[in-house]
């Protein structure tokens, strides 16, 4: 059972984002679910989890330092793709694929889209 219905990341230019997270997420298997509007895109399995929008508010999007989104990744080449696809679409690397000392078996990494918000890729 998930902790949560979904997760949504502001931006600021939803157009540059799209074309992030499509590759991004679709290195992990994620479908773009299409857009709501024309300021959001929705991402998932099947139902939507993950959204993608310009804030409501008609404020500028901006990332909470130190904040962190987890995708789940099957292996350690889907770990690689999503830093891979990420970066080839303007992400910023906060940390290359890897094994990391949190956890015996962890394989994570680190990227920075649009310098609005931290993501991390773990393997378990």
């Amino acid at each position: 059972m998930s902790i949560f219905t979904h997760a949504c990341v502001g931006a600021n230019d939803i157009a540059v984002s799209k074309a992030f997270y499509d590759a991004a997420l679709g290195a992990l298997g994620i479908d773009n679910l299409g857009a709501m509007g024309d300021k959001a895109f929705l991402y998932g399995k099947g139902t939507p989890e993950f959204l993608v929008l310009t804030p409501a508010n008609g404020e500028p999007a901006c990332h909470a330092n130190g904040g962190t989104l987890g995708f789940a990744a099957a292996t350690r080449a889907q770990v690689r793709a999503f830093h891979e696809a990420g970066l080839a679409h303007g992400g910023t690397c906060e940390g290359a694929p890897g094994p990391r000392a949190f956890a015996p078996t962890a394989y994570a990494a680190y990227m920075r889209p649009h310098r609005q918000q931290d993501l991390r890729l773990l393997l378990r």
